[in-house]
């Protein structure tokens, strides 16, 4: 099972500390406590964020624009980052032109008509009953306004758990997201959330999640976080080679990643190991690309793998009937074994 820690809060009664050098200060705050519900607000909290109606803002996230509803002032009161994004002041715009100077003889008529035009409209409202006075319409504020934001940077489940997270204070984390996670808590200024993702780190990377965190460091290996990570899931497989090698996830880390494994000095597996998994890779690749052939695909990855140290009997049994590696390399491999000899 996938290891998953929970970050949550307890509901608490504190109850005051007495001290005798307090004197009455402190019998008057004996009678006093302190009841604290965490749970329950955060539980109230998540209903209000899976509710559109009584949300102001929508995400629209990752390439399939996935929706996800949260309430703007939340946002901003937790991260600086979301405070900009949502509240920030519209660009100035550029002073308009002032305008021309008007003649000075029209001006003159012009300022010399105005009383006798006002004593005319005056004379106009008083004939039709008095004066009316019109209203204008209430502009909304802009910042009650629903808003509705692309967010292209994260997965859905990354940026929905990132959401959660900000409302309740709760997070379940878990290898799959852990390392979007990680980034997003980064990217928004939750430091305390990056700061746990780093900690379950450590007690997360096994053989059973150490493919998945590899696979999720494509989309976000831009991001700072994501180096740190990686250079400890790497020593991870060194430590278990073989292992790692064998899982069935192995075939679904993209190309250069297993490039980045294979041509590791410190990995601890044999070559023959590091071939059938060069192998299931390659067939796997070839299962969903069907212009391009297996001897091409695994060609990618011989220069990889040290044949010499492949047993002979391997070689001519397992390896060479198969085709797939030039007959130059296995008789090059079968020379060198016959000189150590």
């Amino acid at each position: 099972m996938n290891p998953e820690i929970k970050l949550d809060t307890e509901a608490t009664l504190c109850l005051p500390s007495t001290s005798a050098g307090l004197g009455t200060l402190a019998g008057d705050e004996s009678d006093l406590n302190i009841f604290e519900n965490k749970p329950g607000l955060a539980e109230d909290m998540k209903f209000l964020a899976s509710m559109p109606e009584l949300c102001d803002v929508t995400f629209l996230v990752g390439d399939t624009r996935e929706p996800v509803c949260a309430v703007k002032a939340v946002l901003a009161a937790r991260s600086r980052v979301f405070h900009k994004m949502l509240y920030s002041a519209p660009s100035p715009q550029r002073k308009k032109d002032p305008p021309p100077k008007e003649n000075k003889l029209r001006l003159f008529l012009k300022r010399s008509s105005e009383p006798l035009l006002n004593l005319q409209n005056d004379a106009k409202q008083r004939a039709s009953g008095g004066y009316s006075q019109q209203l204008a319409p209430i502009q909304e504020p802009q910042s009650n306004q629903h808003h509705t934001l692309i967010i292209e940077e994260f997965e859905p489940d990354v940026f929905r758990q990132l959401i959660e997270y900000i409302h309740t204070g709760c997070v379940t984390l878990q290898p799959r997201t852990l390392l979007g996670v990680m980034n997003a808590a980064d990217y928004y200024g939750l430091d305390e959330l990056r700061k746990a993702c780093s900690g379950f780190v450590q007690c997360c990377i096994n053989v059973d999640t150490v493919c998945a965190l590899l696979a999720s460091a494509e989309r976000y290996i831009q991001y700072k976080c994501t180096k740190s990570l990686v250079q400890k899931v790497l020593e991870f497989v060194d430590e278990h080679g073989n292992e790692v090698l064998n899982l069935g996830s192995f075939t679904l880390l993209p190309q250069h990643v297993v490039r980045l494994i294979l041509v590791r000095d410190e990995l601890r597996a044999d070559e023959f190991t590091k071939f059938q998994a060069a192998l299931m890779w390659s067939k796997k690749y070839c299962d969903n690309n069907s212009n391009i052939t297996l001897k091409e695909t695994i060609g990618n990855f011989l220069e990889y793998i040290q044949f010499h140290k492949i047993p002979a009997n391997v070689l001519m049994r397992e390896v060479h009937p198969l085709g797939l590696v030039p007959y130059n390399i296995i008789m090059t491999a079968l020379a060198y074994q016959t000189q150590q000899a």
